[in-house]
């Protein structure tokens, strides 16, 4: 059995009010880490935790949760950039041949703020607290579409592929302090945000899937823990697709 070397390590995970934030923050916990559980919405901290509101945007919303998690347990060694929003829509919609809909600036700007820009404000925020401490784990979500694209998804798909794209740039300018960062790519995982999708493209989600079911966050959980568990000491720089094989099916 391999020694996850988790115990007792602090651990950030943003968006931890719901879904796969709520589960991987739990996750961590029951490897014996000090978990701060970070969300803009009320929540509730994993056992033996703590949850704090905090805006991922807001340099000084960020800074403040983060020294209050440091005087109270040490550096964070684990930093988990799970918060994202969706704000669906198609760059330009047609009817009859006339122009009915566009997605707007609001749309675009708050989803590549909370989802890239928030990755970047966060990490920022964590990295020079672990290159003091010699060294952690970021883990960045990004996603199946930031892979491959998807219709009526502008704004999230480039906000996922630009979290691979710094994902790879920190593996580069962190790995000689001892920090290594990678990304999972979920496919379509059963949370709140998933459900609020037509049925229809539910079931065609699942029957481009292999493995012919959506993933329960727990997948997602499993995966972050292993990629900041010594069991991946080597592993930096990479994009984990954890999606029933949905790229494969595609």
């Amino acid at each position: 059995m391999i020694e996850t070397g988790l115990q007792d390590k602090v651990v950030v995970v943003t968006g931890a009010a719901a879904g796969i934030g709520y589960a991987t923050a739990r996750r961590f916990a029951a490897e014996g880490c000090r978990v701060a559980s970070w969300d803009i919405r009320e929540g509730e901290a994993a056992p033996g935790g703590v949850f704090q509101q905090v805006d991922v945007t807001s340099a000084a919303s960020v800074e403040a949760a983060l020294q209050e998690t440091v005087r109270r347990w040490g550096a964070v060694r684990v930093l988990v950039n799970n918060a994202g929003v969706l704000r669906d829509g198609q760059l330009v919609k047609f009817k009859d041949g006339a122009l009915s809909g566009m997605m707007s600036d609001e749309q675009f700007d708050s989803v590549i703020g909370v989802n890239l820009r928030g990755v970047f404000v966060c990490t920022r925020a964590v990295a020079p607290c672990m290159i003091a401490a010699g060294g952690g784990a970021i883990l960045n979500a990004s996603s199946v579409v930031g892979l491959y694209g998807n219709f009526g998804q502008t704004n999230y798909v480039a906000s996922k592929a630009g979290v691979i794209g710094m994902t790879r740039v920190w593996a580069r300018e962190l790995g000689r302090f001892g920090i290594r960062v990678n990304a999972v790519a979920p496919g379509f995982i059963a949370t709140d945000m998933t459900k609020g999708m037509p049925p229809k493209v539910l079931d065609s989600m699942m029957a481009h899937t292999p493995l012919g079911r959506m993933g329960q966050p727990e997948d997602i959980a499993n995966a972050y823990v292993w990629l900041a568990s010594d069991a991946a000491s080597f592993v930096t720089g990479t994009v984990l697709s954890v999606d029933g094989g949905v790229v494969t099916g595609t």
